[in-house]
């Protein structure tokens, strides 16, 4: 397995959507504390008194706090403080949008930043419902018992109208598409209203998750080209939902203990100690679905090169994680940030690659003609 495999290579190595797309981990949250678990379920960051990973001077939290006090407790429901969710869920739509592009040309950046904007209403919509449906567990559980609604900030009232005011925007950019991309991101509207439900009946939510999250893998594409090619966008989706398997289940081992306690299942429950196995064999799947992508689109070796440096931080990821220190697990969760931006950029080089081969393929030939 990739891990295994790699454990040299890894040892050298340094060491992520639109109105259609469901925005929040979204797992309901439930009381703990009895059992002498004080966790709780979502988007949720380790116990304070652990380190998260690197402060940065100018940070997403550090904005929200800067703006107008008013303002602040609905940016905090949106989770503006917490970026990395809005990453996750962007990077595939990003994927997707550079591999349309025409040879020799960058993205299509009003795309991007359509696609970005969907991507910051969306999570930010999801993260609403989850605490409006979740606030009065979140008064109870210390982790949460700050958050907006909870401590009464905002009302269910103000909740209510501040979440139709995302949708209506994110709407507004879905109705900026084709209308078979329009279609595409009704066709996913399943997948947001079951996912929630996944950790209840089954060990595997990272993957109803991973569905959800990667649609704009599905969705970048039908946005520029007008129709999907299933030679690209199947294998791009399905390498963004073996990723999504991995960050999540990396995630989930934060929260399994809570998740045992009060009887919700994942995938972290379900590998324990095997865990490290199964994020090679996700990994490999990922790498190999990406393989064919590039070979679909003709990538050059800007692309291939991201794909080596990808498998360098998998492997390291994956043999330096410790299941068992949620804030290990934390840092390598975040760090797939980092993968999703080095395939964009590679995606992005390699198809600047394709030009100058044109270039110079042209320039041989208009040679040979003289």
């Amino acid at each position: 397995m990739l891990a295994l495999w790699a454990v040299n290579l890894a040892r050298s190595a340094g060491a992520v959507a639109p109105a259609w797309l469901w925005g929040s981990h979204g797992r309901p949250l439930a009381l703990a504390r009895a059992a002498g678990a004080p966790g709780t379920w979502g988007w949720r960051h380790p116990v304070p008194q652990e380190p998260r990973g690197r402060a940065f001077g100018l940070s997403a939290a550090a904005v929200v706090s800067a703006a107008p006090r008013p303002l602040q407790p609905y940016l905090r429901l949106m989770r503006l403080d917490k970026p990395i969710g809005t990453w996750l869920l962007y990077l595939p739509c990003t994927w997707s949008i550079g591999l349309a592009a025409e040879p020799g040309c960058f993205p299509d950046w009003y795309m991007l930043s359509l696609f970005g904007t969907g991507a910051i209403l969306m999570r930010g919509a999801g993260c609403t419902i989850n605490d409006m449906w979740d606030r009065d567990y979140d008064k109870k559980v210390t982790r949460t018992a700050n958050r907006p609604i909870a401590t009464g900030d905002i009302s269910p009232f103000q909740s209510l109208v501040f979440l139709g005011g995302q949708l209506t925007l994110a709407l507004g950019v879905l109705l900026c598409l084709n209308y078979y991309s329009i279609a595409l991101g009704a066709a996913s509207l399943l997948l947001v209203i079951t996912y929630p439900l996944m950790k209840r009946i089954t060990y595997w939510p990272q993957l109803a998750l991973g569905l959800t999250f990667n649609w704009g893998a599905l969705l970048g594409w039908s946005a520029v080209k007008g129709s999907c090619d299933p030679s690209v966008c199947l294998p791009l989706y399905f390498a963004g939902v073996m990723w999504t398997l991995i960050y999540d289940t990396i995630y989930a081992h934060q929260d399994k203990r809570d998740d045992a306690l009060i009887g919700l299942r994942s995938t972290a429950l379900l590998f324990q100690e095997n865990t490290k196995w199964w994020l090679s064999g996700f990994s490999t799947a990922m790498l190999a679905a990406l393989t064919l992508v590039g070979v679909s689109c003709a990538q050059t070796p800007p692309y291939y090169a991201a794909l080596l440096t990808i498998t360098a931080h998998l492997a390291h990821q994956i043999c330096t994680l410790d299941i068992h220190s949620p804030a290990d697990c934390w840092n390598k969760f975040t760090s797939n940030r980092t993968v999703g931006i080095i395939l964009f950029l590679g995606i992005v080089f390699g198809n600047l690659w394709k030009e100058k081969k044109t270039d110079g393929a042209k320039k041989n030939k208009d040679s040979i003609n003289i």
